[in-house]
């Protein structure tokens, strides 16, 4: 089973997050004996920005089992379909188009997705399987 994993539960491990830090950590670490951990190409992004260099956000990511699975046009199109149809229902411009391109990447390219962002990702991609690290 692949998990997508998403920017907030890499962070929590990173910077370290007191309150999510633990439960993220032993989420991500699950993950990947299960079948694999990925990281889109956006989420990526947004975790390297908080290392310096940003090439050690590599190493990081790899320590952990995560491994890269860049966006295709499917996920890509997926997610303006999901954006269009967010603002059409009267969603609010705080969501940007990253948030939209990290779930239409875990509902087509993932088995499921590995957020603490479950509100959001259950309204915006009905079916898709939501992994909390929260949740025990």
């Amino acid at each position: 089973m692949i998990t997508a994993v998403e920017s907030n539960v890499l962070l929590d491990v990173f910077v370290p997050d007191p309150t999510f830090g633990p439960l993220s950590r032993d989420a991500s670490r699950r993950c990947p004996s299960e079948g694999g951990l990925v990281a889109c190409d956006v989420v990526w992004a947004e975790v390297s920005a908080t290392f310096s260099p940003s090439e050690l956000a590599a190493r990081t990511l790899e320590t952990l089992g995560v491994t890269l699975a860049p966006l295709d046009m499917k996920a890509a199109a997926l997610a303006g379909d999901a954006w269009r149809s967010y603002r059409r229902r009267g969603g609010e411009r705080e969501r940007v188009i990253a948030d939209f391109l990290v779930g239409a990447h875990a509902r087509s390219q993932a088995d499921r997705l590995l957020t603490r962002d479950r509100g959001f990702y259950r309204s915006a991609f009905s079916g898709l399987r939501l992994v909390e690290p929260t949740a025990r």
